[in-house]
């Protein structure tokens, strides 16, 4: 759905973004991670045609965002949550939504029809005929989404579509944003809340003006070292310490009735390591995965590219 390679854009001597590679499936929820300046809005503003890229390539569907029509055609099929909601204060909730369908051209029917139910999700109905310039900076934020799939577009992108949401209304957006994947919407995510992205993207890219990492949030975690597993039984065994030690286990800890070993890939390692301790008769209370997680991982990217 989406295809860069060495995309970059510059504003005079600053390098924005730097020879950014990647590939975004359709269906899929890619999210894009990276601290303030880092690019991440002038890299959706470049795939939705918005500004123009220095060198690289770039496509968009099937179409080159550097290409006039092609440019034409991306705008057409997709929807844009900016991260300046930029709505017009004096016009209603709905009177924004319809300008917009009739700027993608859709009928009467298509409009009063995708209002509608736009705004009845989001919770905006009760609000419709006020002026938008009455709206808590989270309403404006809501009806800015609403906005963006007023077409259904293919492919949505969100620039922090959660911020100045409170809770229940984050929560009703990213459960939005899950619906849209089950209808094989595409969405790219540009977001700073690293719990949001590993509660709904498929895969995350961390940037800091050049790509650091692409992967899973699972993948990022276990890109660097630390995890531990740590078993609690019931009763530590010699016949259990025996089974454990044929493993090709790291750093084995026995202390108070409880197991600690240092692990890659607990996904993959801590099965063999389950099975073994029962089948040596042990009494498993609990297993818990301790040491990195996605904002760690986050971290330490960052701080080794800076």
């Amino acid at each position: 759905m989406i295809e860069t390679k060495n995309l970059t854009r510059k504003f005079g001597g600053l390098t924005a973004v730097e020879n950014l590679t990647f590939e975004v499936d359709r269906g899929e929820i890619f999210g894009f991670l990276g601290p303030n300046g880092a690019g991440k809005t002038t890299t959706v503003r470049m795939l939705t045609c918005l500004i123009s890229k220095t060198s690289g390539e770039a496509r968009v569907g099937d179409y080159d965002i550097g290409d006039e029509e092609g440019a034409r055609r991306i705008r057409s099929m997709v929807g844009l949550v900016p991260d300046n909601v930029g709505l017009y204060e004096s016009l209603t909730a709905e009177e924004n939504l319809d300008y917009y369908g009739v700027l993608h051209r859709m009928s009467d029917s298509q409009r009063k029809e995708r209002s509608e139910y736009l705004l009845k999700l989001l919770g905006l109905w009760e609000k419709k005929a006020l002026p938008v310039g009455s709206f808590s900076k989270g309403m404006k934020q809501k009806l800015a989404v609403a906005r963006a799939l007023v077409h259904d577009p293919e492919l949505i992108f969100m620039d922090e579509p959660t911020a100045n949401l409170d809770p229940e209304s984050a929560k009703t957006v990213r459960e939005f944003i899950i619906e849209l994947k089950k209808r094989r919407k595409t969405i790219f995510l540009n977001t700073h809340n690293l719990d949001e992205a590993q509660r709904v993207c498929d895969r995350i890219g961390i940037l800091n003006t050049r790509l650091m990492a692409v992967g899973t949030p699972g993948d990022l975690e276990g890109s660097i070292r630390g995890r531990k597993t740590v078993i609690q039984l019931r009763q530590v065994s010699e016949a259990v310490l025996a089974a454990v030690r044929r493993l090709p286990v790291r750093n084995l800890v026995v202390e108070e009735g409880k197991l600690t070993v240092d692990v890659e890939s607990p996904e993959e390692e801590n099965p063999e390591l389950v099975g073994a301790i029962v089948a040596a008769g042990g009494r498993i209370e609990t297993v818990t995965v301790t040491g990195t997680s996605l904002e760690d991982a986050y971290l330490k990217l960052v701080r080794d590219f800076q």
